[in-house]
Protein backbone atom coordinates (compact mmCIF):
# COMPACT_ATOMS: atom_id res chain seq x y z
CA UNK A 1 0.00 0.00 0.00
CA UNK A 2 1.26 3.43 -0.96
CA UNK A 3 -1.73 5.81 -0.84
CA UNK A 4 -4.25 6.93 1.77
CA UNK A 5 -7.13 5.66 -0.37
CA UNK A 6 -5.58 2.18 -0.50
CA UNK A 7 -4.97 2.27 3.24
CA UNK A 8 -8.49 3.48 4.07
CA UNK A 9 -10.00 0.81 1.85
CA UNK A 10 -7.96 -1.90 3.58
CA UNK A 11 -8.87 -0.63 7.04
CA UNK A 12 -12.59 -0.52 6.25
CA UNK A 13 -12.95 -3.87 4.45
CA UNK A 14 -14.95 -6.20 6.73
CA UNK A 15 -13.95 -9.81 7.17
CA UNK A 16 -16.42 -12.69 6.94
CA UNK A 17 -16.28 -13.13 10.71
CA UNK A 18 -17.13 -9.47 11.28
CA UNK A 19 -20.06 -9.63 8.86
CA UNK A 20 -21.29 -12.78 10.57
CA UNK A 21 -21.12 -11.22 14.02
CA UNK A 22 -22.72 -7.96 12.92
CA UNK A 23 -25.68 -9.98 11.70
CA UNK A 24 -26.22 -10.86 15.37
CA UNK A 25 -25.90 -7.30 16.70
CA UNK A 26 -29.37 -5.83 17.14
CA UNK A 27 -29.83 -2.11 16.64
CA UNK A 28 -27.72 0.89 15.70
CA UNK A 29 -24.12 1.50 16.77
CA UNK A 30 -23.03 4.76 18.39
CA UNK A 31 -19.30 5.62 18.29
CA UNK A 32 -18.42 8.17 20.96
CA UNK A 33 -15.15 9.94 20.20
CA UNK A 34 -15.17 9.04 16.52
CA UNK A 35 -12.71 11.84 15.70
CA UNK A 36 -9.62 10.14 17.16
CA UNK A 37 -6.91 8.18 15.36
CA UNK A 38 -8.92 4.96 15.19
CA UNK A 39 -12.50 6.24 15.21
CA UNK A 40 -12.99 7.13 11.54
CA UNK A 41 -11.79 3.77 10.24
CA UNK A 42 -13.79 1.90 12.92
CA UNK A 43 -16.97 3.71 11.92
CA UNK A 44 -16.39 3.03 8.22
CA UNK A 45 -15.62 -0.62 8.95
CA UNK A 46 -18.82 -1.00 10.96
CA UNK A 47 -20.86 0.73 8.26
CA UNK A 48 -19.53 -1.51 5.49
CA UNK A 49 -19.96 -4.58 7.66
CA UNK A 50 -23.58 -3.74 8.43
CA UNK A 51 -24.29 -3.15 4.76
CA UNK A 52 -22.74 -6.47 3.74
CA UNK A 53 -24.61 -8.25 6.54
CA UNK A 54 -27.86 -7.00 4.97
CA UNK A 55 -28.86 -5.03 8.06
CA UNK A 56 -30.77 -1.74 8.20
CA UNK A 57 -28.91 -0.53 11.27
CA UNK A 58 -27.11 2.80 11.33
CA UNK A 59 -23.66 3.85 12.52
CA UNK A 60 -23.64 7.21 14.28
CA UNK A 61 -20.39 9.01 15.09
CA UNK A 62 -20.08 11.67 17.78
CA UNK A 63 -17.19 14.12 18.05
CA UNK A 64 -16.62 17.85 18.42
CA UNK A 65 -15.73 18.01 14.70
CA UNK A 66 -14.15 21.38 15.48
CA UNK A 67 -11.86 21.43 12.44
CA UNK A 68 -11.12 19.63 9.20
CA UNK A 69 -13.46 17.74 6.90
CA UNK A 70 -13.96 14.51 8.86
CA UNK A 71 -17.68 15.09 9.41
CA UNK A 72 -18.31 15.41 5.68
CA UNK A 73 -16.04 12.43 4.99
CA UNK A 74 -17.98 10.18 7.35
CA UNK A 75 -21.35 11.31 6.06
CA UNK A 76 -20.22 10.57 2.51
CA UNK A 77 -19.76 6.95 3.68
CA UNK A 78 -23.33 6.81 4.97
CA UNK A 79 -22.40 7.38 8.62
CA UNK A 80 -24.60 9.77 10.56
CA UNK A 81 -22.70 12.36 12.60
CA UNK A 82 -23.47 14.47 15.64
CA UNK A 83 -21.23 17.37 16.62
CA UNK A 84 -21.10 17.46 20.41
CA UNK A 85 -18.75 18.10 23.31
CA UNK A 86 -19.31 15.06 25.52
CA UNK A 87 -18.25 17.02 28.61
CA UNK A 88 -21.22 19.33 28.01
CA UNK A 89 -24.03 17.79 30.06
CA UNK A 90 -26.77 19.19 27.83
CA UNK A 91 -25.07 17.88 24.68
CA UNK A 92 -24.54 14.44 26.24
CA UNK A 93 -28.11 14.12 27.49
CA UNK A 94 -29.38 15.13 24.07
CA UNK A 95 -27.75 12.18 22.30
CA UNK A 96 -30.13 9.51 21.03
CA UNK A 97 -30.56 6.35 23.07
CA UNK A 98 -28.73 3.68 21.07
CA UNK A 99 -28.46 0.00 22.09
CA UNK A 100 -24.80 -0.42 21.09
CA UNK A 101 -22.12 2.04 22.22
CA UNK A 102 -18.40 1.98 21.41
CA UNK A 103 -16.68 4.39 23.78
CA UNK A 104 -13.46 5.79 22.27
CA UNK A 105 -13.34 9.20 23.97
CA UNK A 106 -10.28 9.89 26.11
CA UNK A 107 -7.08 11.83 26.54
CA UNK A 108 -3.46 10.67 26.68
CA UNK A 109 -0.91 13.00 25.13
CA UNK A 110 -0.69 16.38 26.81
CA UNK A 111 -1.61 14.87 30.17
CA UNK A 112 1.47 16.36 31.85
CA UNK A 113 0.45 19.86 32.91
CA UNK A 114 -3.25 19.22 32.24
CA UNK A 115 -3.82 16.22 34.47
CA UNK A 116 -7.22 17.60 35.47
CA UNK A 117 -8.49 17.40 31.88
CA UNK A 118 -7.23 13.84 31.45
CA UNK A 119 -9.05 12.76 34.62
CA UNK A 120 -12.22 14.52 33.46
CA UNK A 121 -12.14 12.77 30.09
CA UNK A 122 -10.95 9.38 31.28
CA UNK A 123 -12.68 8.94 34.64
CA UNK A 124 -15.46 11.53 35.15
CA UNK A 125 -17.01 11.36 31.66
CA UNK A 126 -17.38 7.54 31.69
CA UNK A 127 -19.72 7.85 34.66
CA UNK A 128 -21.92 10.33 32.83
CA UNK A 129 -21.90 8.12 29.71
CA UNK A 130 -22.67 5.01 31.77
CA UNK A 131 -25.72 6.71 33.31
CA UNK A 132 -26.92 8.05 29.96
CA UNK A 133 -26.58 4.68 28.24
CA UNK A 134 -27.42 2.40 31.16
CA UNK A 135 -29.74 0.33 28.95
CA UNK A 136 -27.13 -0.14 26.19
CA UNK A 137 -24.20 -2.50 25.83
CA UNK A 138 -20.89 -0.63 25.96
CA UNK A 139 -17.46 -1.53 24.61
CA UNK A 140 -15.09 0.88 26.36
CA UNK A 141 -11.61 1.39 24.94
CA UNK A 142 -8.96 1.07 27.64
CA UNK A 143 -5.19 0.61 27.62
CA UNK A 144 -2.48 -1.92 28.40
CA UNK A 145 -0.81 0.95 30.29
CA UNK A 146 -2.84 0.00 33.35
CA UNK A 147 -0.55 -3.04 33.86
CA UNK A 148 2.81 -3.06 35.61
CA UNK A 149 5.97 -3.75 33.67
CA UNK A 150 6.50 -7.50 33.61
CA UNK A 151 9.53 -9.67 32.99
CA UNK A 152 9.94 -10.16 29.26
CA UNK A 153 10.38 -13.89 29.84
CA UNK A 154 6.81 -14.10 31.18
CA UNK A 155 5.26 -13.03 27.86
CA UNK A 156 3.18 -10.12 29.12
CA UNK A 157 0.44 -9.33 31.61
CA UNK A 158 -2.81 -11.25 31.23
CA UNK A 159 -6.26 -10.27 32.42
CA UNK A 160 -5.45 -12.11 35.65
CA UNK A 161 -2.59 -9.68 36.37
CA UNK A 162 -3.49 -7.04 38.95
CA UNK A 163 -3.36 -3.48 37.55
CA UNK A 164 -0.52 -1.26 38.75
CA UNK A 165 -0.62 1.85 36.56
CA UNK A 166 2.42 4.13 36.34
CA UNK A 167 1.66 7.85 35.94
CA UNK A 168 -1.57 9.80 35.87
CA UNK A 169 -2.63 8.84 32.35
CA UNK A 170 -2.51 5.13 33.18
CA UNK A 171 -4.13 5.76 36.57
CA UNK A 172 -7.00 7.60 34.88
CA UNK A 173 -7.44 4.68 32.46
CA UNK A 174 -7.90 2.37 35.41
CA UNK A 175 -10.28 4.96 36.83
CA UNK A 176 -12.33 4.74 33.63
CA UNK A 177 -12.62 0.98 34.01
CA UNK A 178 -13.58 1.21 37.69
CA UNK A 179 -16.26 3.82 36.99
CA UNK A 180 -17.77 1.75 34.18
CA UNK A 181 -17.66 -1.26 36.49
CA UNK A 182 -19.52 0.61 39.22
CA UNK A 183 -22.36 1.59 36.92
CA UNK A 184 -22.39 -1.82 35.25
CA UNK A 185 -22.93 -3.44 38.63
CA UNK A 186 -25.42 -0.76 39.72
CA UNK A 187 -27.57 -0.79 36.58
CA UNK A 188 -26.82 -4.20 35.08
CA UNK A 189 -25.30 -2.54 32.00
CA UNK A 190 -23.31 -5.01 29.86
CA UNK A 191 -19.77 -3.59 29.47
CA UNK A 192 -16.50 -4.80 27.99
CA UNK A 193 -13.18 -3.11 28.85
CA UNK A 194 -11.08 -3.24 25.69
CA UNK A 195 -7.44 -3.04 26.83
CA UNK A 196 -5.61 -2.20 23.60
CA UNK A 197 -1.84 -2.24 23.26
CA UNK A 198 -0.36 -0.32 20.29
CA UNK A 199 -2.44 -0.40 17.12
CA UNK A 200 -0.74 0.71 13.89
CA UNK A 201 -2.12 1.93 10.56
CA UNK A 202 1.01 3.06 8.61
CA UNK A 203 0.39 6.78 9.30
CA UNK A 204 1.33 6.31 12.95
CA UNK A 205 2.54 3.63 15.34
CA UNK A 206 5.64 1.87 16.60
CA UNK A 207 6.57 0.30 13.25
CA UNK A 208 6.47 3.68 11.49
CA UNK A 209 8.55 5.31 14.24
CA UNK A 210 11.23 2.63 14.13
CA UNK A 211 11.25 2.51 10.32
CA UNK A 212 11.66 6.26 9.86
CA UNK A 213 14.39 6.41 12.51
CA UNK A 214 16.32 3.67 10.70
CA UNK A 215 15.90 5.31 7.30
CA UNK A 216 16.98 8.71 8.61
CA UNK A 217 19.90 7.36 10.64
CA UNK A 218 18.48 8.53 13.98
CA UNK A 219 19.33 6.50 17.10
CA UNK A 220 16.66 4.09 18.31
CA UNK A 221 16.09 4.03 22.06
CA UNK A 222 16.08 0.48 23.42
CA UNK A 223 14.77 1.60 26.80
CA UNK A 224 11.59 -0.36 26.07
CA UNK A 225 13.19 -3.22 24.20
CA UNK A 226 10.14 -5.38 23.54
CA UNK A 227 6.66 -4.28 22.40
CA UNK A 228 3.26 -5.50 21.20
CA UNK A 229 1.62 -4.32 17.98
CA UNK A 230 -1.62 -5.05 16.14
CA UNK A 231 -2.98 -3.89 12.79
CA UNK A 232 -5.55 -1.15 13.40
CA UNK A 233 -8.09 -2.86 11.16
CA UNK A 234 -7.89 -5.98 13.31
CA UNK A 235 -8.19 -3.97 16.52
CA UNK A 236 -11.24 -2.12 15.20
CA UNK A 237 -12.86 -5.34 14.07
CA UNK A 238 -12.31 -6.92 17.47
CA UNK A 239 -13.86 -3.88 19.16
CA UNK A 240 -17.00 -4.09 17.04
CA UNK A 241 -17.30 -7.84 17.51
CA UNK A 242 -16.85 -7.36 21.25
CA UNK A 243 -20.38 -5.92 21.37
CA UNK A 244 -21.52 -9.56 21.49
CA UNK A 245 -19.34 -10.31 24.51
CA UNK A 246 -20.20 -7.56 27.00
CA UNK A 247 -21.25 -8.56 30.49
CA UNK A 248 -22.23 -7.33 33.94
CA UNK A 249 -19.96 -7.23 35.84
CA UNK A 250 -17.77 -6.11 32.94
CA UNK A 251 -15.72 -8.44 30.77
CA UNK A 252 -12.06 -7.46 30.29
CA UNK A 253 -10.05 -8.28 27.18
CA UNK A 254 -6.41 -7.63 26.34
CA UNK A 255 -6.17 -6.83 22.63
CA UNK A 256 -2.90 -6.89 20.71
CA UNK A 257 -0.85 -9.12 18.43
CA UNK A 258 0.44 -12.54 19.51
CA UNK A 259 4.14 -11.64 19.48
CA UNK A 260 6.38 -9.92 21.98
CA UNK A 261 8.42 -8.05 19.36
CA UNK A 262 12.06 -7.04 19.84
CA UNK A 263 12.62 -3.38 18.91
CA UNK A 264 16.20 -4.22 17.93
CA UNK A 265 14.95 -7.02 15.65
CA UNK A 266 12.43 -4.64 14.05
CA UNK A 267 15.14 -2.09 13.37
CA UNK A 268 17.37 -4.71 11.79
CA UNK A 269 14.56 -5.79 9.44
CA UNK A 270 13.97 -2.19 8.38
CA UNK A 271 17.70 -1.69 7.99
CA UNK A 272 17.82 -4.60 5.54
CA UNK A 273 14.93 -3.12 3.56
CA UNK A 274 16.43 0.38 3.41
CA UNK A 275 20.07 -0.66 3.01
CA UNK A 276 21.07 1.14 6.20
CA UNK A 277 22.56 0.08 9.51
CA UNK A 278 20.40 0.91 12.54
CA UNK A 279 21.87 3.08 15.28
CA UNK A 280 20.92 2.19 18.83
CA UNK A 281 21.07 3.90 22.18
CA UNK A 282 20.56 2.32 25.58
CA UNK A 283 20.09 -1.34 26.37
CA UNK A 284 17.11 -3.64 26.64
CA UNK A 285 15.87 -4.11 30.20
CA UNK A 286 14.52 -7.27 31.78
CA UNK A 287 10.99 -5.83 31.93
CA UNK A 288 8.60 -4.18 29.48
CA UNK A 289 4.99 -3.08 29.09
CA UNK A 290 3.56 -6.18 27.44
CA UNK A 291 0.12 -7.76 27.18
CA UNK A 292 -0.82 -11.40 26.86
CA UNK A 293 -3.83 -11.33 24.51
CA UNK A 294 -4.43 -15.08 24.35
CA UNK A 295 -7.93 -14.68 25.80
CA UNK A 296 -9.12 -12.33 23.04
CA UNK A 297 -7.50 -14.62 20.44
CA UNK A 298 -9.41 -17.54 21.93
CA UNK A 299 -12.68 -15.60 21.89
CA UNK A 300 -12.33 -13.64 18.63
CA UNK A 301 -9.57 -15.41 16.68
CA UNK A 302 -6.06 -14.32 15.78
CA UNK A 303 -5.48 -10.99 14.01
CA UNK A 304 -5.70 -11.38 10.23
CA UNK A 305 -2.64 -9.25 9.39
CA UNK A 306 0.63 -10.86 10.55
CA UNK A 307 3.66 -8.94 11.77
CA UNK A 308 5.78 -9.54 8.65
CA UNK A 309 2.96 -8.13 6.49
CA UNK A 310 2.80 -5.01 8.66
CA UNK A 311 6.56 -4.61 8.29
CA UNK A 312 6.35 -4.95 4.50
CA UNK A 313 3.52 -2.42 4.24
CA UNK A 314 5.44 0.01 6.47
CA UNK A 315 8.52 -0.26 4.26
CA UNK A 316 6.43 0.47 1.14
CA UNK A 317 4.74 3.39 2.88
CA UNK A 318 7.98 5.00 4.03
CA UNK A 319 9.68 4.55 0.65
CA UNK A 320 6.65 6.11 -1.08
CA UNK A 321 6.74 9.12 1.26
CA UNK A 322 3.33 8.24 2.66
CA UNK A 323 1.46 10.71 4.86
CA UNK A 324 1.95 10.58 8.63
CA UNK A 325 -0.11 11.95 11.51
CA UNK A 326 2.86 13.29 13.46
CA UNK A 327 1.60 11.66 16.66
CA UNK A 328 4.38 9.59 18.25
CA UNK A 329 3.36 6.78 20.59
CA UNK A 330 6.09 7.48 23.20
CA UNK A 331 6.32 3.71 23.56
CA UNK A 332 9.75 4.12 25.18
CA UNK A 333 8.22 5.93 28.18
CA UNK A 334 8.81 4.09 31.45
CA UNK A 335 7.77 6.82 33.92
CA UNK A 336 4.18 7.24 32.69
CA UNK A 337 4.66 10.90 31.71
CA UNK A 338 2.58 11.64 28.61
Amino acid sequence: MKTISELENKLSTPSDRLIRDLAGVEGDILVLGVGGKMGPSLAKLAQRGIREAGKNAKVIGVSRFSSGTLQEELEAEGIETIAADLLDEEALSGLPDIPNVIYMAGNKFGTTGKEYFTWAMNAYLPGRVAEKFKDSRIVAFSSGNIYPFTKVALGGASEETAPSPVGEYAQSCLGRERVFEYFSRKNGTPVLNFRLNYAIDLRYGILLEVATAVKEGRPIDLNMGVVNVIWQGDANEMAIRSLLHCGSPPVTLNVTGPEAVSVRWLAERFGEAFGTKPVFTGEEGLTALLSNASNSHHLLGYPSVPLRQMIQWTVEWVLAGGATLGKPTHFQEREGAF
